[in-house]
């Protein structure tokens, strides 16, 4: 039976879609404009969003660096022209784990203006993405990343001198808008939580969570009635499109991966984590669930930063898609900067 969903972002979803369409059998699933699965189970993602090249913006170099050829795992790194060590930020994108790419223009202006504000280098993630590949593949990426980037500090290579000699290790930050904020948690918790030696010289100092895709069984307010703005990047059918597209199969929303507050997961006050900062949409579905996740780090006794950005909904600091976008996402900028460095 075709499930189809409408993903009414800021770009026209018919664009690239209509044409070139192979016989592949029924569509199962469908989030319009961005992904479509087939009954045979091949997966098509129409380039509605453009690719931005490498480049120097606003005086920040980017460029393309392999990882693992095997599993295609690549990066974009973003490096401010800055005469002292800079913190390292890695960044996971967002697209509900089945969308999205390091290279999307969106990212790419978002990233290179965040590294020449705050003044860190970015690491910008391609992981792998669901259905082909579910969870915990994106989370095995990052902390491949994260060894990657160990391994070449402590041998020093010259192809990354270019970027590793300016980076300050001791201040290491893992970041994430949506999905990418599940995957930043996800391996925060992973490589803080069980060894803090296991990534020296490089040393966690903080967690980035925009919009962090969190979700349940059980509906919030929010997610119900949330007063969704025009050209809503995620709406209710789309979030759970994307959690069955990406979870393992067999299991449901209350799995630890999808609900870190549900019972049976590790509770809050075990998991040994940095300080967090949550940034919150006030007209986003996702807003009550990100309010109680960070309440819920906050009793339990870690540090946490809450802030929330009014008149704006999912993901606007990437889509511009509110009048209200540019304004909120300077705000987020300086609260970014001042995270980063304080």
């Amino acid at each position: 039976m075709r499930s189809k969903r409408m993903a009414a972002i800021s770009f026209n979803p018919r664009l690239n879609v209509q044409g070139g369409r192979k016989n592949h059998g029924v569509v199962v699933e469908e989030i319009e404009g961005l992904i479509r699965i087939y009954g045979d189970g091949q997966v098509e993602r129409p380039p509605i969003i453009p690719s931005a090249p490498c480049m120097v913006t606003n005086g920040v170099v980017s460029k393309d660096v392999a990882i693992e050829k095997f599993t295609n795992l690549w990066t974009r790194i973003y490096v401010p022209s800055y005469s002292s060590k800079m913190p390292l930020l890695v960044y996971f994108h967002g697209g509900g784990f089945c969308v999205g790419s390091a290279s999307w223009r969106c990212y790419h202006e978002f990233l290179a203006a965040l590294a020449s504000k705050a003044g860190c280098i970015i690491l910008s993630l391609n992981y792998r993405l669901a259905p082909e590949n579910r969870l915990p593949a994106a989370y095995d990426d990052g902390i491949n990343t994260l060894m990657w980037v160990k391994q070449e500090a402590r041998n020093g290579a010259n192809e990354h001198k270019w970027w590793l000699n300016q980076c300050r290790y001791s201040s290491l930050f893992l970041a994430g808008d949506s999905a990418g904020a599940n995957i930043a948690y996800n391996v925060a918790i992973r490589s803080y939580g069980i060894s803090g030696s296991s990534i020296k010289p490089l040393i966690l100092k903080g967690i980035i969570l925009i919009q962090p895709f969190f979700g349940g069984e059980e509906r919030t307010i929010s997610e119900m009635h949330a007063a969704q703005p025009p050209n809503s990047a995620l709406t209710l059918s789309v979030f759970d499109t994307y959690w069955r597209l990406s979870l393992p199969l067999g299991v449901n929303r209350d799995h630890p991966w999808c609900n870190p507050l549900a019972e049976g997961a590790t509770t809050l006050r075990e998991l040994k984590l940095p300080g967090a900062m949550v940034c919150i949409s006030e007209m986003d579905i996702l807003k009550d669930r990100n309010l109680e996740f960070s309440n819920a780090l906050a009793s339990a006794g870690k540090w946490v930063e809450t802030r929330m950005y009014k008149g704006v909904g999912h993901a606007f600091q990437i889509l511009h898609n509110s009048q209200f976008s540019q304004i909120r996402t300077q705000e987020m900028m300086s609260h970014l900067k001042a995270f980063i460095n304080q």
